[in-house]
């Protein structure tokens, strides 16, 4: 059979194909495997306990429940959760939205896939317009949703070496430029996969950058605040009629059931409303059904201050104590953990590149991820720093964290020590 351009995209060598088909096999096969690659956040007892009883409740009372589960929602998605968060939202940042602001979508993912390929592809007068990405790594899931090639720009950032083994990524601004082919920007904060928070000079760089180009500054908010809000400190999210707010249930703990947030100006709403009705008529409205109770009354945050963003904080100082003091001997730096649940190690000079490393690993039975993916729109750029690092989960228990870490290190160590 022949399939068309679109349909050749979804081939085997998709980065986050082969990493979910990896876990997929792991996750089924006997042998025993430390999961310390991919995104799945923990199940804290304390969050997960709330929306069982959420969950609950919503079974008991047959109204709710059959508009969760008998009903399809707007395009937009459930109007529960929509005019909740308008609510929360403007009392915490005073944003000054309406409904009209919000939609839903069946996760980010699909999120990103509308929204990059609103502003990036090409346009009516047949010249190719890209998103711009200031700074890479970025998240690799943004890779495969562009329905087009050359769809991504990016830029190298600078690096700070840091005292105690760290360092840090900054956008390079000399280097970042806005184009007449650039659609849109488009940042994560905490960052996917570094753990990396900009800072606010930074994103208000970016956000004026956005401004003066007239194009949208779209921030993958997915790890920040209000919630989860896994952040090292209190990071307040800025946004305007420009800005593209990103936000998901799946790391306060419910990733099954696909609900991606945008926040955004209204004629950008109702495109990606418009996306929803023909690709799933509306989005799922479960998740939406269970939160909508605890983003009305707030408990949401409390639950992220008070249990979410504690354990993140505790387990990324745990991997960067262990991994900076054992590997101290080594050319290995840790980048500063400022967020979101992954830890990134760089390895200068490894005499084998980092997919190598996580086949070894994974033989092993650590799964990581390897870094080559997380460069979208650097493909070209033979830049040896891509093939050195590794985005390390830390949302498993400590002691299946230590364990994997400690067999990271002793390969490390031995292979900067020529026993390849």
């Amino acid at each position: 059979m022949k399939f068309s351009a679109f349909g050749e995209r979804f081939g085997d060598q998709l980065g986050v194909l082969q990493l979910m088909d990896d876990f997929a096999a792991l996750a089924n096969s006997n042998e025993r495997t430390l999961m310390l690659g991919g995104g799945n956040p923990a199940c804290l007892d304390e969050v997960m306990e709330v929306y069982q009883q959420q969950l609950q409740e919503l079974s008991n009372d047959k109204a709710r429940f059959n508009a969760a589960f008998g009903n399809y929602d707007t395009p937009v998605g459930r109007m529960e959760l929509v005019d909740a968060l308008v609510k929360l939202l403007n009392r915490e940042y005073g944003w000054g939205i309406g409904r009209e602001h919000v939609a839903l979508t069946n996760g980010s993912q699909n999120a990103f896939f509308c929204l990059f390929n609103l502003f990036g592809g090409r346009r009516n007068d047949g010249e190719l317009q890209r998103v711009l990405l200031p700074m890479a790594p970025e998240y690799m899931g943004y890779t495969d949703v562009a329905v087009g090639d050359r769809f991504f720009t990016s830029h190298r950032p600078t690096i700070e070496e840091l005292p105690n083994g760290l360092f840090k990524y900054h956008v390079d601004f000399d280097a970042v430029t806005v184009s007449e082919d650039i659609g849109a920007m488009c940042v994560s904060r905490p960052t996917n996969p570094t753990g990396n928070v900009l800072t606010d000079t930074e994103i208000n760089h970016l956000d004026q950058l956005a401004q003066d180009n007239n194009v949208p500054l779209i921030v993958d908010n997915a790890y920040g605040a209000p919630f989860p809000d896994i952040t090292a400190g209190n990071i307040t999210p800025n946004w305007n009629e420009n800005t593209v707010m990103c936000m998901s249930l799946s790391k306060i703990g419910l990733p099954a059931v696909r609900t991606g947030i945008v926040i955004a100006r209204p004629e950008i709403v109702r495109k990606v409303g418009a996306m929803n009705a023909v690709m799933n008529l509306s989005p799922g409205g479960i998740g939406p059904s269970i939160l909508a109770p605890l983003v009305d009354s707030g408990e949401i945050i409390t639950l992220s201050r008070e249990h979410i963003r504690p354990f993140y904080k505790s387990q990324a100082e745990l991997a960067q104590q262990h991994l900076t003091t054992e590997l101290a001997d080594t050319p290995a730096r840790l980048h500063r953990p400022e967020g979101a649940i992954f830890v990134w190690l760089w390895m200068p000079d490894l005499p084998i590149d980092a997919n190598e490393l996580y086949q070894r690993l994974k033989k092993k039975h650590v799964v990581v991820v390897p870094s080559e993916n997380f460069f979208p729109g650097l493909e070209s750029d033979d830049w040896r720093h891509k093939r050195e690092c590794l985005r390390i989960s830390v949302a498993q228990p400590k002691e299946i964290l230590i364990e994997g870490l400690d067999i990271i290190i002793n390969e490390v160590k031995s292979l900067y020590a020529g026993n390849a």
